[in-house]
C-alpha cells in the first residue's frame, strides 16, 4: 500500500466529479438544514412574541410604514399570531413538509433564495392589495411559494402532490379563519415563488445551468426589490 501526499490527495479529489442533483445542485446527505434553521427561527421569534410583547407590533407588515420600516416586509414573515398556536404550528408543518421534498432536489442556496423570494412576494402582494393600515404577519406568504414551487418541481408526480393537497387547503382555510393572515399575501407569494422555481426548474442542462439560474433569480429579484419599493413609496404614511 502507497502513501501519497496530501496535496496529491487534494488535487486528485478535485478530478472526481461532485454528484449532482436533477437541477445542478450538490447532492448532499443528512437533514434538511436550511429547512430546520427556517422553522427555529420562526419558533425562537413566537417565543419572543410572549416574552416580548412589543415585539410582535413591530414585527408585522403595515403597508403605510413599510417606506419607513422595510423590515417590516421580512420579519412579518416570521411573526405568527400568539391567538392561535395553530398558525404556526400549521406553517411550521408545511414548511417541513415541503422543505424535505425541495430543499435536497434545489440545493441549499437555490432553496433559501427560494424561500426568500417568496417572502418578499408575499410582501409585495399584501402592498399591492392590503388596506395601508391593516396589520399582517405569518409565513403563509413564503409556504404559498413553496407549494407552487412543488407544482413545478412535481409537475408530473401526482402521488406527490396529492400528499401536499391536504396541507394547502388547510392552509387557504386559515387564510379566511385567522385575524392578520391574508389572501393578498398567499397570492403574492404563491405568484412570485411559483416564476422562482421555474428560474431553476425549467433551465434545461447544459455547462452553464448554475450560471443562468442565479442569474434569472437575480433578475426575479430586483425586478420583485423594484416593484416593492415602488408600492411601498405609494402608500407611504406622511410621518414627517
Amino acid at each position: 500500500m502507497g502513501v501519497q501526499c496530501v496535496e496529491c490527495v487534494h488535487e486528485a479529489n478535485k478530478k472526481i466529479p461532485s454528484q449532482r442533483t436533477e437541477f445542478g445542485a450538490r447532492a448532499r446527505q443528512g437533514v434538511p438544514i436550511i429547512t430546520y434553521s427556517l422553522i427555529a427561527v420562526n419558533v425562537l421569534a413566537y417565543i419572543l412574541q410572549w416574552v416580548i410583547p412589543v415585539t410582535t407590533q413591530n414585527m408585522v407588515l403595515v403597508p403605510a410604514l413599510a417606506a419607513w420600516e422595510p423590515w417590516r416586509l421580512i420579519t412579518s414573515a416570521f411573526a405568527h399570531s400568539t391567538g392561535s398556536i395553530f398558525h404556526l404550528a400549521m406553517n411550521m408543518y408545511g414548511v417541513y413538509l415541503c422543505g424535505v421534498f425541495l430543499e435536497p432536489r434545489l440545493g441549499r442556496a437555490r432553496f433559501s433564495w427560494l424561500y426568500l423570494l417568496s417572502t418578499l412576494g408575499g410582501s409585495l402582494g399584501i402592498l399591492l392589495l392590503s388596506p395601508p393600515l391593516s396589520a399582517t404577519l405569518g409565513a403563509s406568504g413564503a409556504l404559498a411559494g413553496l407549494f407552487l414551487s412543488l407544482f413545478v418541481v412535481f409537475r408530473t408526480n401526482k402521488q406527490v402532490l396529492r400528499q401536499m393537497a391536504i396541507v394547502l387547503v388547510l392552509n387557504v382555510v386559515l387564510g379566511f379563519v385567522v385575524s392578520g393572515i391574508s389572501w393578498q399575501g398567499h397570492l403574492g407569494g404563491a405568484v412570485v415563488g411559483a416564476l422562482a422555481a421555474a428560474c431553476i426548474v425549467l433551465v434545461p442542462r447544459n455547462p452553464q445551468r448554475t450560471k443562468i439560474q442565479f442569474s434569472l433569480l437575480g433578475a426575479l429579484t430586483i425586478v420583485v426589490a423594484v416593484a416593492i419599493y415602488l408600492s411601498a413609496v405609494a402608500v407611504k404614511w406622511p410621518l414627517s
